[in-house]
């Protein structure tokens, strides 16, 4: 009996290993379903940013920092701080959803449109004084003028990427805001998450603020290290030549960007489905899930940039000292992505789980 006993044991512990994988494997399979749309929207979306720097740099030095300053400038602004404050929608919208509330998902998602629309208006303004106050602090006069247009032609893509980002080119930008209205408004998908502009939109306003701006201040502080290192190229004995530099390399880091902060993204939102349905262990399972996904893409990201770096300035520039720059820089650039990218992955609104009086407490606030 007690052979049997030794030889069944092993086999209860191989069965557990093999379901804890099958589940591990599951959980990554979900945690990729919900990222993947979402990588590819938001790279998408950045490439008409990235083209527009392209087609900037061939047009010359003058003309690439002009647009990297006020890139810069209006990312840490306005772009920065409308990512951010969107970014409560992952945890609200996540757990109503596992609570099963899908009515507070279009309550939330109005909420959070309200609110960025108005952030919307002092941005616009500042935007329009973007060469004086570029000269105030030191930036070349030619590179502060140009500048100062570029960011005026910005401001017509803001308010539709208010409204993006709650569900380049000014175009794409209204066009992807009115698809996906019909989207919503006539999708069988979103049907139980549908609900029309009420009384109930305000009230949940305040939520939706207290939970926007931790979110804001924690993606603003990351995007305004690099932006920072923009305007300060500007103040350099060649401001041509570093800006342009800089933003190649920046630009380079944050089109990556997207692609890991969509896997915490997607792990936000399991987690938050999770804890909204009571199952604390679930919600452990997808963020090593996300981490192991973000570690293969990483790493893959990293070596394949690495490789091409001879070659990624000329995507940007036909300056040759450019493009040299840009080599030596490169081999920084890919530990940055690396770094960059886990932290992407591991930040976000996670909640705490159910509390003694049927809330669920997170970081910031509290569902009912």
């Amino acid at each position: 009996m007690e052979e049997e006993a030794l030889l069944v044991l092993p086999e209860e512990n191989e069965r557990k290993v093999v379901g804890k994988w099958k589940e591990f494997v599951g959980e990554m399979k979900k945690v990729g379903s919900i990222a993947t749309p979402m990588v590819v929207v938001t790279v998408s979306q950045y490439l008409l940013q990235v083209v527009s720097m392209s087609m900037a740099g061939h047009l010359g030095e003058i003309s690439l920092s002009s647009a990297a300053i006020a890139t810069s400038f209006t990312n840490v602004t306005g772009f920065s701080l409308l990512f951010g404050m969107a970014g409560a929608l992952e945890t609200l919208c996540g757990q109503a959803y596992g609570a099963e509330q899908y009515k507070k998902l279009g309550i939330y998602t109005y909420a959070a449109i309200v609110s960025l629309l108005l952030v919307c208006l002092p941005v616009s303004v500042l935007w329009i004084f973007l060469d004086k106050l570029l000269l105030v602090l030191g930036q070349d006069p030619l590179i502060s003028q140009r500048a100062g247009k570029y960011a005026i032609w910005l401001i017509p893509a803001l308010f539709p990427y208010a409204i993006l980002q709650s569900i380049g080119n000014w175009f794409m930008y209204w066009l992807n805001v009115i698809l996906l209205g019909f989207y919503v408004k006539y999708s069988s998908s979103v049907e139980r998450t549908r609900t029309s502009f009420s009384r109930d939109v305000f009230l949940s306003t305040e939520e939706f603020i207290r939970f926007a701006v931790p979110s804001a201040i924690m993606v603003c502080l990351e995007w305004w290290s690099y932006e920072l290192f923009i305007l300060l190229s500007g103040l350099s004995p060649n401001p041509e030549l570093e800006t342009s530099v800089l933003s190649i390399c920046l630009t380079t880091a944050t089109l990556h960007f997207y692609i890991p902060y969509s896997f915490g993204a997607a792990a936000s939102t399991r987690v938050s489905n999770e804890l909204g349905a009571g199952n604390p262990e679930a919600a452990r399972l997808a963020v090593w899930a996300v981490i192991a996904l973000d570690a293969v893409e990483v790493t893959i990201a990293s070596a394949t940039l690495f490789c091409c770096r001879h070659i990624l300035g000329r995507a940007f520039s036909n300056d040759k000292e450019v493009v040299d720059y840009v080599t030596d820089v490169a081999p920084l650039l890919c530990i940055s992505i690396i770094m960059d990218s886990f932290q992407a992955v591991l930040s976000g609104n996670y909640c705490k789980g159910k509390g003694d009086e049927g809330k669920f407490a997170c970081d910031s606030g509290s569902i009912e």
